[in-house]
Order: C-alpha cells, then sequence, then structure tokens
C-alpha cells in the first residue's frame, strides 16, 4: 500500500525496532484463520489479477474458498480516492525478483481415481522422485498444471532468490516419474503433459501414462507406463 499510493519504505541496516506483543492474544487458538482471512484481504484489494497468487500459495479455491474476508468496499474505494498504481507497476519498478505464476490453471492436490487417499508427492527432495503420500495438502503436495503443459509439484518459490518449484518430467527411460529444476530438462516435451479434470496425465514426448500400481500388501506405486485408462483429478480449476 505505501509502495502503490505515493510513499517508500526504506532499509536502515543500523536501525533498531522493537515490537510489543499483548500477553493473551484473542485470535492465538485459530492463527492460521486469520492469517489466511488478511492474506485474502489484501489480495482482493491490492493485487488486480495476481490475486490468484495467494489462493495458489494456500491451496484455496478462486471462487467460495470457505473463509469469509468481509467487507473490503472501503479499501477498495480509498485506493481508488488515492489514485494508487496497480499491482504490475509493484512487480516492475519495486519488486522484480517476484515470481509470476499467470500461467497456472489448476493447481492443489492431485488424486488418482484408483488410490483416493493418496496424492501425488515430491518425496524427498534429494531423490528427484514423485511419490505417492496420504493427502494433507500442504505444500509438497501442491501441484500447479500451466497453460504450457507443465505440471509442477512443490511448495511456491516466492521470489527468484529462492527455489523453485520443480516439474514433473518423463525421461523416457524410467518407470519412475522425476522431479526436476524445469530449465535444466534438455528435451521440452519430456516435461509437457496433457491433461483435463477427471482424465489421463500422459506425456507428450513419449507418450506414457503417470498411473498408480497396485501390488497388494506390497502397496501401491506411482509410476510411468502404457497409458491403461487411470483418471486423475486436480483440487482447484482456473476457469
Amino acid at each position: 500500500q505505501v509502495w502503490l499510493c505515493g510513499g517508500s519504505m526504506e532499509v536502515l541496516p543500523c536501525s533498531r525496532v522493537a515490537h510489543i506483543e499483548r500477553k493473551k492474544k484473542p485470535y492465538n487458538s485459530n492463527i492460521g484463520f486469520y492469517t489466511k482471512r488478511n492474506a485474502l484481504r489484501v489480495a482482493e484489494v491490492w493485487m488486480d489479477d495476481y490475486k490468484s497468487h495467494v489462493y495458489i500459495a494456500w491451496n484455496l479455491p478462486l471462487e467460495n474458498p470457505g473463509i469469509d474476508i468481509g467487507d473490503v468496499s472501503e479499501r477498495k474505494a480509498l485506493r481508488k480516492s488515492l489514485k494508487c498504481k496497480n499491482f504490475q507497476w509493484y512487480l516492475d519498478h519495486v519488486y522484480p525478483e517476484m515470481r509470476r505464476y499467470n500461467n497456472t490453471i489448476a493447481y492443489g492436490e492431485l488424486r488418482n481415481s484408483k488410490a483416493k487417499d493418496v496424492c501425488l508427492d515430491q518425496g524427498p527432495l534429494e531423490n528427484h522422485t514423485a511419490i505417492l503420500y496420504p493427502c494433507h495438502g500442504w505444500g509438497p503436495q501442491l501441484a500447479r498444471y500451466t497453460k504450457e503443459g507443465f505440471l509442477h509439484l512443490g511448495a511456491l518459490g516466492t521470489t527468484t532468490l529462492l527455489p523453485d518449484t520443480r516439474c514433473l518430467v518423463d525421461n523416457s527411460k524410467s518407470r519412475l516419474p522425476q522431479l526436476l529444476d524445469c530449465d535444466k530438462v534438455k528435451s521440452s516435451l519430456y516435461k509437457r503433459w496433457n491433461f483435463i479434470q477427471n482424465g489421463a496425465v500422459m506425456n507428450k514426448g513419449t507418450g506414457r501414462c503417470l498411473e498408480v500400481e497396485n501390488r497388494g500388501l506390497a502397496g501401491i506405486d506411482l509410476i510411468l507406463r502404457s497409458c491403461t485408462g487411470q483418471r486423475w483429478t486436480i483440487k482447484n480449476f482456473i476457469k
């Protein structure tokens, strides 16, 4: 708000800042709710077309997110009366390091119709392999499908100074789906997927599908193989 409405903020390395907290906080019992509510209010008033980034980060649907943010009409009127700049100006002039996810068309947990209690998960980072894991909806299970056909997995990297989400990749050799830095994948087709809601997840380069293999008492595996008609659903689609 300060930047958009004519002010500025400066970093003073030698300054000292103190914060006195109340001993008892009335919101302590449900701080997560109030954090999300405040974030959504800021997004609705100030972030214009980029408000979707907040919903994606919190894995909330853009419509009917289940959180009542209250009336923000007065805040929007204040922004208009102060002739504040738009959020695009803020990104271009103040915070160009912020990653932009406007190419997202679907996001959230990705589930297979044959194993609905588990979700696509990034697994241990050092393994570079996607896995199935009991659904919890947090960062490691935040899938994001883009207009280009990329399927990202993992918590958003808000700035270019932080690691970004990795791409799901079929290298045509392994049965296991890999998770790699998108920019380091040599063949563009190996990281592009065809996917529609309640449909297959099929790699454009190999024609293989992301599927679940049931091994009985040994559990279930996430594999790549010739398509057998398995269907996937993702939590949120952007219309």
